[in-house]
């Protein structure tokens, strides 16, 4: 029967073997779309969650929220105060609030005073001397000037190389427009010390935001995101 369909369609036995070589071609190559298509959906996603891990921390740790804990806190020391004697467990549970809080706010301004004293380790070192040097007579940075920047950084920021390559796994050229703006470098200044255009450094930092983030974003939200590390 099959036979009788097969010559009535006009099919030759070499015609429907590459029939069926197109058709599982296809199916496979669907298949194999779709995978790849979910498999970067869960990247993306592991991605934003290490992401907002990390912009939940700054934040706890910002000058805004440390003004948001200590108006809790007055307001917390107020309703205690009212309490007096009265209704011990709600006082203790308040306490505990309260005592959270300010354990919170120390924190964050110890990270404060560390992110101040970084900046200050950094602009007073000689690797940093060396960058304002080469900026003078307009050279860019040699492999031993990536090397010793990557080593401060680092140092001073415990963990940056490995947070940044955890989210993306960045070219080299990317890496080091990262490690300039981590130190404050202005746009301009960086297109010098990389050897690149200013609309190559600004396409960089714009499309590593695309990449991490998938969504568009600005130049400067990119500079914020590093900063933030």
């Amino acid at each position: 029967m099959n036979e009788i369909s097969l010559s009535i369609l006009g099919f030759s036995d070499r015609e429907l073997f590459l029939v069926l070589i197109v058709v599982v071609t296809y199916v496979t190559l669907f298949i194999v779309t779709v995978q790849n298509s979910k498999r970067k959906i869960l990247q993306l996603n592991e991605r934003l969650q290490k992401i907002n891990a990390l912009k939940e921390e700054q934040e706890a740790k910002s000058g805004q929220r440390i003004e948001q804990n200590q108006q809790r806190i007055i307001e917390l020391e107020k309703i205690i105060h009212k309490l007096g004697d009265e209704n011990s467990m709600l006082k203790l549970e308040l306490e505990e609030r309260k005592a959270k809080l300010d354990y919170t706010n120390k924190v964050a301004r110890i990270e404060q005073e560390r992110r101040q004293q970084a900046e200050s380790v950094i602009m007073s070192s000689s690797v940093y001397g060396k960058i304002k040097e080469l900026l003078a007579r307009g050279r860019s940075l040699g492999d031993d000037d990536w090397k010793a920047l990557t080593i401060l950084i680092n140092e001073v920021y415990s963990g940056f190389t490995e947070h940044l390559f955890s989210l993306y796994r960045m070219s080299e050229q990317d890496y080091h427009v990262c490690l300039l703006i981590k130190i404050h470098i202005q746009p301009k200044d960086i297109a010098t010390l990389t050897a690149h255009s200013k609309e190559s450094v600004a396409s960089t930092r714009s499309r590593l935001y695309q990449k991490i983030f998938g969504k568009k974003g600005s130049t400067k939200e990119w500079d914020d995101f590093i900063l933030s590390l």
